[in-house]
This record gives structure tokens, C-alpha cells and sequence, in this order.
């Protein structure tokens, strides 16, 4: 289960993003926000946060409008590994050598079709584990 969360900066890129996941049978839950009205990203960070630490949840997707705040805000819950990503070769690195556990975009940052990239490659790329486990560990 993916866990989708955005503020009101995020909001268009997530709903495309959610258009992508129905549309691969892919299932997700959605923490909001639910329209284009100011809300302060912490809160939905920490929704998305909490799903993944709690177990409801394998993996996130958070959106702001550069992706810097979720990602800052996701990174301070311990078991978290946030990656901000604007490219696709970051999205698949971060997965295999990082095994982040939540993709972090910027909707004013990046267009629509290379988030979509990011979102489908991330999701598709596994932990390759190895020397990238132990690093992964010291960082736990």
C-alpha cells in the first residue's frame, strides 16, 4: 500500500499521480490535503509518516511545491528515508542503494510527465541490499 500526501502546492501533481497508480492497479491511500486551499505540510507529511512507521503502509509519495519540506519534515520520524528526487536516475539510486521508503517531489519544480517517470521507476526499483544494507543500517 502507498501512502499519498501533499499540501495545497502539491495538490494538481498528486492527483495525477493517483490517476497513474489507479490506472496500474496500484493500491493507495490518500492523507490529503484535498484541494488547492494553504495547509501547512507537516501535518501531512506526518500522516504519511505515521502510516509507513505504523505498518499500514509499505511506501509514501509526498508533494509540496519544491519537495524540499516534506522531505526535511518526513526525515525527522525515525525508520524514515525520505528522498527528494528531480530526476529519474536519483529515483532509482535512491530505491536501490538507499531503500528510501518515501519519494519526496516538487509539483513547481518538475512537470508532470518526468514526475510520472520518477513515481514509475521508484516504485518499479528494489533494494539491492549488500554493502547498501550496511550502510543503510548505520544509518538506522
Amino acid at each position: 500500500m502507498i501512502a499519498l500526501g501533499c499540501d495545497h502546492g502539491g495538490y494538481e501533481l498528486k492527483q495525477e499521480i493517483i490517476k497513474y497508480l489507479e490506472e496500474n492497479n496500484l493500491p493507495f491511500k490518500d492523507f490529503g490535503c484535498y484541494d488547492n486551499s494553504s495547509v501547512d505540510y507537516p501535518i501531512y507529511a506526518r500522516k504519511v509518516t505515521d502510516a509507513i512507521t505504523h505498518g499500514e503502509c509499505d511506501k509514501g509519495i509526498l508533494i509540496c511545491g519544491t519537495g524540499i519540506g516534506m522531505s526535511i519534515a518526513a526525515n525527522k520520524v525515525r525508520g524514515i528515508r525520505a528522498a527528494l528526487c528531480g530526476d529519474t536516475y536519483s529515483a532509482r539510486v535512491s530505491r536501490a542503494h538507499n531503500n528510501a521508503n518515501i519519494l519526496c517531489l516538487g509539483e513547481r519544480v518538475i512537470g508532470e510527465h518526468l514526475a510520472l517517470d520518477i513515481v514509475d521507476i521508484w516504485l518499479k526499483t528494489g533494494f539491492e541490499g549488500g554493502r547498501h544494507k550496511r550502510r543503510v543500517d548505520i544509518i538506522e
